[in-house]
């Protein structure tokens, strides 16, 4: 059997869009946790990343507009990151730990507030490109980039939003306990959102307004745990090269050597299927005995078996 990090897609905490309250997050995580006992019942060891695209937004907007009725500032970044993965983790923790029960599988599950190190010289924070918290008008824009020193852009004509660097990951700073409790048996929750980034400095660790790729984050994290298969879970059942045009093609496998190719023609779209790719390579590369299955939640149980999915192997 093996050990697999898996790592959620948005889909898989809010399978609403339009739904955004905790219920129909937890409803969610529910579903996601059948297809991740399904994992464990098999024998395999899993251990779970996971997005926060909507969840930390939705805590950014709220405070966005709480400060406008009270005043109050806004909560940093770092802090917002945190507290996605405190309350995602509950909702996962809470839903797996119900759904083992039921299968009778006796295993502990834990969640473990992630900080990830990011070089502070990376070119990214050159170049702030990820969108984050509320719309705004051009004018409540300006303002806030000069009273907060936020990076605004137009967002597709829907109004401004604040921009953030996406800085590649580097390590994580809680690698021991993660691998003691997996070492232990334990079903381990972690690098959620990417983790909250961080840069080292004289005095210690300072978190910075930035996100980290949650993809590209897990893929660091199956290499801390020696595993043997990175499973990214998204909202596809295969990767697609010339998608959405006629001549679309799903993939069943590439070598790091092809991916690498298609990568470089623009096949995969930025800040959606090229991180999963970008991951699925490194790791892939990281030992000749791993491999990267990109799929559906949907299908992780028939990708596990080889029936679907796209495998990425050396």
């Amino acid at each position: 059997m093996a050990r697999i990090v898996v790592a959620l897609g948005g889909n898989a905490l809010q399978a609403d869009p339009k739904d955004i309250s905790a219920e129909g997050q937890l409803d969610s995580s529910r579903l996601t946790a059948r297809a991740i006992v399904r994992l464990i019942r098999e024998g395999h060891q899993v251990i779970v990343s996971h997005g926060n695209g909507p969840q930390v937004g939705q805590i950014i907007a709220t405070y966005e507009t709480a400060s406008k009725v009270t005043g109050n500032p806004v909560m940093p970044l770092p802090e917002c990151g945190s507290m996605s993965q405190g309350y995602i983790g509950y909702h996962l923790q809470q839903a797996i730990g119900d759904e083992m029960r039921k299968s009778g599988l006796n295993k502990s599950i834990a969640t473990v507030i992630t900080q990830v190190v990011v070089d502070k010289e990376d070119p990214a924070f050159l170049n702030p490109t990820k969108p984050i918290g509320s719309f705004f008008t051009k004018e409540d824009a300006e303002k806030l980039a000069k009273e907060n020193g936020y990076i605004m852009k137009e967002d597709a004509g829907r109004g401004y939003r604040r921009v953030v660097p996406s800085p590649m990951p580097k390590k994580i700073v809680e690698d021991d306990i993660i691998r003691t409790l997996t070492k232990a048996g334990h079903v381990v929750i972690s690098c959620g959102g990417g983790g909250v980034p961080v840069i080292e400095d004289e005095d210690g660790l300072k978190g910075v307004a930035a996100v980290i790729d949650k993809d590209l984050a897990s893929e660091k994290l199956a290499e801390l745990i020696d595993a043997d298969i990175l499973l990214i879970l998204t909202a596809v059942e295969k990767v697609s090269i010339n998608y959405k045009r006629p001549n679309q093609k799903d993939l069943d496998h590439m070598s790091v050597e092809e991916a690498e190719k298609y990568i470089n023609e623009g096949q995969f779209t930025p800040g959606s299927m090229l991180p999963k790719v970008q991951a699925a390579v490194i790791f892939a590369k990281s030992r000749s005995y791993r491999k990267a299955i990109i799929t559906s939640l949907e299908k992780a149980e028939e990708a596990m078996e080889g029936k679907t999915g796209t495998v990425i192997t050396v």
